[in-house]
């Protein structure tokens, strides 16, 4: 089941005895074995339940501003967590112009959704790049690219897969991303895109198929600040079946 997100914008009766006949209680002794069987029971009854493959979210909202949590693991570039009216998020800096990017989630995720906003900004005839990602720095991405209005699939470095979509400068974007198994050695990864405030498209904009079985490792956030202005992430999120 997806996780909640949050937008960056924004007894029963008691029951009563008849005390007018009197009630006498019975004496219930357990067996020493039975003593034992139901205390064992008890415990486990206890035990929290967890399951194998945890999911992941994080929107910043109890970070500190200036210090990068410890559950991300920085790649390269300065991210730091920014703070504008009193909502908070990861932000990479504009300077200097390169490719930027840190992961987040767990590090045995294979299959499922990766998920983020990210917004930037344009300078003129400059735009930003950024994108989402899943099984490590080598796995699947989703980039955007606003100066080509065009949206991409890519293993690795190499693009699989294009559509066109329409970026709007400052904006929230969504980004999501997902890899499932569709068949006996066969993977489908899919992605798409909108807009903060939009509907979530009931498609998928973006689909490839894989015969070979995604390695595991962390989600991830990328961002490529040409513009020269900084690229804000948050609601980060990792859903595992």
């Amino acid at each position: 089941m997806p996780l909640k997100r949050r937008s960056p914008g924004g007894e029963g009766r008691r029951s009563r005895m008849d005390d007018r006949a009197p009630h006498r209680s019975t004496p219930f002794t357990l067996h020493p074995r039975s003593s034992i069987l139901a205390l064992v029971l008890l415990c486990l009854a206890a035990e929290p339940v967890t399951s194998k493959s945890a999911g992941y979210f994080t929107d910043f909202h109890d970070s500190t501003a200036g210090k990068v949590p410890d559950d991300l693991m920085v790649l390269n570039g300065d991210f730091t967590i920014g703070e504008d009216h009193g909502k908070k998020f990861l932000e990479v800096p504009g300077e200097p112009l390169d490719t930027f990017g840190c992961l987040f989630g767990p590090a045995d995720f294979t299959t499922g959704q990766v998920s983020a906003m990210i917004a930037g900004q344009s300078s003129g005839k400059r735009f930003p790049e950024f994108g989402v990602g899943s099984n490590d720095t080598g796995g699947f991405k989703i980039w955007l690219l606003p100066g080509q209005s065009r949206l991409e699939l890519r293993k690795g470095d190499e693009t699989k897969a294009t559509a066109t979509y329409s970026w709007r400068s400052a904006a929230w974007t969504h980004i999501e991303i997902r890899v499932e198994r569709a068949g006996e050695k066969h993977w489908r990864v899919e992605g798409k895109a909108w807009p903060d405030g939009a509907a979530e498209p009931t498609q998928w904009m973006l689909s490839i198929d894989e015969t070979e079985a995604p390695a595991p490792g962390r989600a991830s956030v990328w961002g490529a600040p040409y513009s020269g202005k900084p690229i804000r992430f948050t609601n980060l999120a990792v859903d595992q079946p």
